[in-house]
């Protein structure tokens, strides 16, 4: 065969095989009702609504539909808890038919900021404990297993450890309640400089307290974007809090935004959270460092980046 000849039937043949490939990934549809257009990514980053606006649109189903197909396998929304029941049952039916886990809603988003947790009162008590049966019903509406507690600010007046001791009592009593729907608080600790004054801020408080606690329904959310903040020594603080993290939240510093921006090296740090077993979901609680569909893009690609596939 002449050289021309055998570098033409080449190109031919390799021709037929792109388009063969290519014909197979378009055609290719995953048990999830959409075609896949990325791989999955081997850790449950969780995006937000409103992160994906500009590509996806504006409704909340199309984003789960974009971020699924970008290989997204969970999702975050805070704000969950007030939404109207027909939104949550909507969401929930588009995330189930797309194999997506529900991570974190707020539980205490009424109390969240008050001294709730911190003056033994019986009027916090109670509305802790309404807003723990109202997180059960929002829980079994979005197949739900996380939702965030907030400790609320400290008491001016009264000993960080009579604080923390009414604390422990408080959440006690809604895991009375949790444990038996099988929903698990995650306590947040808030770095002072964005958050002053409140009770908890720091890995080591929120592990005394969940040891107190002693259930399986009060855990730790750890925030890296917080916690880089208030104490830094990222891995050693999962470490020694390990049996007590249920959840992590994502965002470099300074920004809050997508990994990559800042100082964390979110690389090694989900690397390490991974091969320590964790199958769970890590909110990206954060910002976009670009704006619009650009700015969407770079954030697709920052975790692309740091997946420790």
């Amino acid at each position: 065969m002449h050289r021309r000849d055998f570098f033409t039937a080449a190109g031919a043949a390799g021709a037929l095989a792109i388009a063969g490939r290519t014909a197979t990934a378009q055609s290719e549809t995953t048990a999830k009702g959409t075609t896949a257009t990325s791989s999955p990514f081997s850790m449950k980053f969780a995006p937000h609504f409103g992160m994906f606006r500009n590509l996806a649109g504006d409704d909340p189903v199309a984003q789960l539909d974009y971020a699924a197909d970008q290989g997204f396998t969970a999702w975050e929304d805070n704000g969950m808890g007030g939404r109207p029941r027909e939104e949550q049952s909507r969401i929930a039916k588009a995330m189930e038919r797309l194999e997506m886990t529900m991570g974190v809603f707020v539980l205490n988003r009424k109390t969240a900021w008050k001294p709730s947790f911190s003056r033994n009162n019986s009027e916090d008590r109670d509305a802790f404990i309404s807003e723990c049966h109202e997180a059960i019903e929002t829980a079994r509406r979005t197949n739900a297993k996380w939702a965030t507690v907030v400790l609320g600010s400290r008491h001016p007046r009264i000993d960080l450890s009579y604080q923390t001791a009414y604390a422990v009592d408080q959440l006690r009593r809604g895991c009375d309640i949790l444990e038996q729907a099988g929903l698990v608080m995650v306590l947040e600790p808030l770095n002072p400089r964005d958050h002053p004054n409140m009770l908890l801020a720091e890995m080591g408080h929120a592990f005394e307290i969940c040891r107190a606690v002693g259930s399986p329904s009060c855990k730790i959310l750890c925030d890296l974007y917080h916690q880089q903040i208030t104490e830094g020594n990222l891995i050693p603080n999962i470490d020694r809090a390990w049996d007590e993290i249920a959840y992590f939240q994502i965002g470099d510093n300074p920004g809050r935004n997508e990994p990559t921006t800042g100082e964390i090296n979110y690389a090694n740090v989900f690397k390490h959270i991974r091969d320590k077993g964790f199958n769970g979901v890590l909110g990206m609680e954060h910002g976009l460092s670009q704006g619009g569909a650009e700015g969407e893009q770079a954030l697709i690609d920052a975790y692309r980046a740091c997946d420790p596939a």
